[in-house]
């Protein structure tokens, strides 16, 4: 009798163990399952470069607040290579919405660094999916411990955040100079946030207790003179208060915002040359 009770005690610690093993092996860095399944979704059959040593992701490993998860994203062609970098796309695996956005860029453009703030639903991958003039896609990833940021309540209620809604700031963070010898002083970077609640449709009202429609940013278009800076395609992945920070190639030209939002509000800014 001592003898069964032992055999079941040890048979049930390691079906436990098992299934302990199990758990965790679901949340390692590793198990990127979800993305199998994602990647035909938003790409097809095309080929992609994983750990492309052409794109760089910069994401904290456990985001302070999973609303705003800061992350920066650098492609950087080398010296002497004819393509130009043509789109960017931002992905969190396991969110409800896992294309945060898609940025295309206009020009020329060799390299380009972006910054921005996501929303990150539980533990998972953020992707940074670059496209070249060639049609090839390049990508890296990177974990993050983070969870709730689709369903955080707004920072603002919507009284508040409907009164400012659409404000604009729009400055150059880093200034370069047109004509400049090297590639790094050519370059300025240029900060543009946009008031807007950004509501998921995961959010609830905290008096009503009823879900808040989803009401986002979706598309942004950034101009100097009538040459394209980058447009945006957003989702609800995006943070409250889209926040992006780009470099671009100063040509001493008006900078001209034009955004919009799902409820179909737009919303426009400029920022004229220095001098």
């Amino acid at each position: 009798m001592q003898t069964m009770r032992l055999t079941l005690r040890l048979l049930a610690i390691a079906a436990f163990s098992a299934l302990a093993v199990n758990a965790a092996a679901a949340q390692e860095p590793g198990a990127d399952a979800t993305w199998k399944e994602l990647k035909p979704d938003v790409f097809g059959e095309q080929a992609i470069t994983e750990a492309s040593p052409l794109v760089r992701l910069t994401a904290p490993g456990r985001a302070e607040d999973a609303a705003m998860v800061p992350v920066e994203a650098e492609v950087m062609l080398p010296a002497g290579d004819p393509r130009t970098v043509k789109k960017l796309t931002l992905i969190v695996d396991e969110n409800p919405a896992p294309v945060a956005a898609t940025f295309s860029f206009g020009g020329q453009r060799h390299d380009v660094t972006l910054g921005t703030r996501l929303r990150v639903n539980s533990y998972s991958y953020i992707r940074a999916v670059a496209e070249l003039s060639d049609g090839s896609l390049h990508m890296v990833a990177r974990y993050v411990k983070a969870s709730g940021g689709c369903s955080a309540p707004a920072l603002k209620d919507e009284e508040q955040a409907l009164k400012n809604l659409g404000q604009m700031k729009l400055r150059v963070v880093e200034d370069g100079k047109a004509g400049d010898a090297t590639q790094a002083s050519r370059l300025s970077k240029l900060q543009l946030m946009i008031r807007h609640p950004n509501y998921s449709g995961l959010q609830m009202d905290q008096v009503t207790r009823l879900y808040i429609p989803a009401k986002f940013v979706d598309n942004i278009e950034v101009r100097q003179g009538e040459d394209l800076v980058f447009s945006m395609v957003g989702g609800i992945s995006l943070s409250e208060d889209p926040a992006i920070q780009i470099s671009y190639e100063p040509t001493g030209k008006e900078i001209d915002v034009h955004a919009a939002d799902t409820d179909g509000r737009k919303f426009e800014s400029e920022l004229k040359p220095a001098g």
